[in-house]
């Protein structure tokens, strides 16, 4: 697969990084030669769409590959997901799994700041939640406030009730599915050394100890993101930031203002808030009928 022009520049930042150190310190001289670079245009992502406009676009020949690239651009409308929401609740086989479904959809909020969560961060005497941000400034820590809606406080609570412990507000005690740090035994051999006979290959494996309380890592939701969803409708979800999506279509839908969903969603530039300002399809249809009636 080439590489896209945005991460050649992206290596190509580094690259002149590095060269500007060994410059400062006196292992190069000279400056970047970067003089006349010039990179490919690239193909601007697709505008997100709802299920039906995705479906319209579907054709009978179309590859898997240009399938999956245009529901990479679903978003979900605010009845859509609280069907989701009730068929997670429904089939999730973890109790950590459907408010985590709830927290994504009613904040908008990134899988990996929500793993950074602390129980401590949600105020509901405040009907707020603190985000800590890793993308917003490269010289400090940020953090943002994000509004809790009635339906997230009562499902926090009712996880809070039951959490098994520890900081993080999403965590998991005991064997997980696909985890190597909670899997029920340990000591498996590779295949490279393992005993053709069942004897021989059990007798390195022990049971594992059961393990503390510790935050779910990216890998452990994704993979239950998949499994939640599977033979299902839902399927075509290509992760959770799906939901984020969503999020940010419903505040614009109903006309939420722009630095609102700035500070809500953690946009820094113009080509974020282009890329998710977007209303639904009907919202649109309404607004040019009332320009030309």
């Amino acid at each position: 697969k080439k590489l896209s022009p945005v991460t050649l520049r992206k290596e190509m930042a580094s690259f002149r990084a590095v060269w500007n150190w060994g410059v400062d310190s006196g292992k190069l001289t000279g400056q970047f030669p970067n003089r006349g670079l010039k990179y490919p245009k690239y193909d601007e992502k697709l505008p997100f769409m709802t299920w039906h406009e995705i479906e319209r676009k579907i054709a009978p020949d179309m590859k898997d590959e240009e399938k999956a690239e245009l529901w990479d651009c679903l978003y979900l409308r605010a009845d859509e997901l609280a069907q989701l929401l009730a068929f997670v609740k429904d089939h999730a086989v973890h109790a950590w799994i459907y408010p985590f479904f709830c927290f994504a959809a009613h904040t908008g909020t990134r899988r990996s700041e929500i793993l950074r969560v602390l129980v401590s961060d949600v105020d509901f005497d405040g009907n707020v939640v603190l985000i800590r941000e890793k993308k917003r400034s490269r010289k400090q820590r940020t953090t943002r406030r994000v509004p809790l809606t009635p339906f997230l406080i009562g499902v926090l609570k009712e996880w809070i009730a039951v959490h098994p412990g520890g900081r993080h507000l999403f965590c998991h005690q005991g064997e997980v599915t696909r985890s190597k740090k909670r899997s029920k035994t340990t000591g498996h051999q590779n295949d490279r050394e393992r005993p053709s006979s069942l004897k021989g290959r059990m007798a390195t494996v022990k049971k594992r100890e059961k393990t503390a309380v510790g935050s779910l890592t990216r890998d452990e939701i994704h993979d239950h993101f998949k499994r939640t969803l599977a033979d299902s409708k839902w399927a075509v979800l290509r992760g959770m930031h799906a939901l984020r999506h969503s999020f940010i279509s419903a505040c614009a839908s109903k006309g939420v203002d722009q630095r609102l969903l700035d500070e809500w969603t953690g946009h820094s530039t113009e080509e974020q808030r282009r890329r998710y300002r977007h209303l639904y399809p009907t919202t649109q249809q309404e607004a040019i009928k009332g320009v030309f009636e």
